[in-house]
């Protein structure tokens, strides 16, 4: 399986609550890191729907943007360059 922007926008939605726009940009965030490729040469992972999700229900707690920058800063400590795929700011 690949990484389905509008179908992780869904699952996050459902998952993690919070709104339509938070859940837009960490989908279009996670859709850029699984494009880069990045993910898949640190780790040997492709990054899929299922991964992202998966992922993100280790977070300790929040939106979908809380919980993907607390992993992307996970891996930014791990392997560095991944501050670019995390989320600043987003419009509710």
């Amino acid at each position: 399986m690949s990484l389905d922007r509008d179908r992780l926008e869904r699952q996050l939605c459902e998952e993690f609550g919070g709104s339509s726009g938070a859940a837009r940009v960490v989908a279009r965030q996670a859709t850029d890191l699984a494009d880069s490729g990045r993910y898949e040469v640190d780790t040997g992972i492709r990054l899929t729907t299922e991964v992202v999700l998966e992922e993100l229900a280790d977070a300790p707690d929040g939106g979908p943007p809380e919980r993907w920058n607390w992993w992307i800063g996970s891996l930014e400590i791990a392997f560095g360059g991944y501050e670019p795929f995390g989320v600043r700011q987003y419009r509710k």
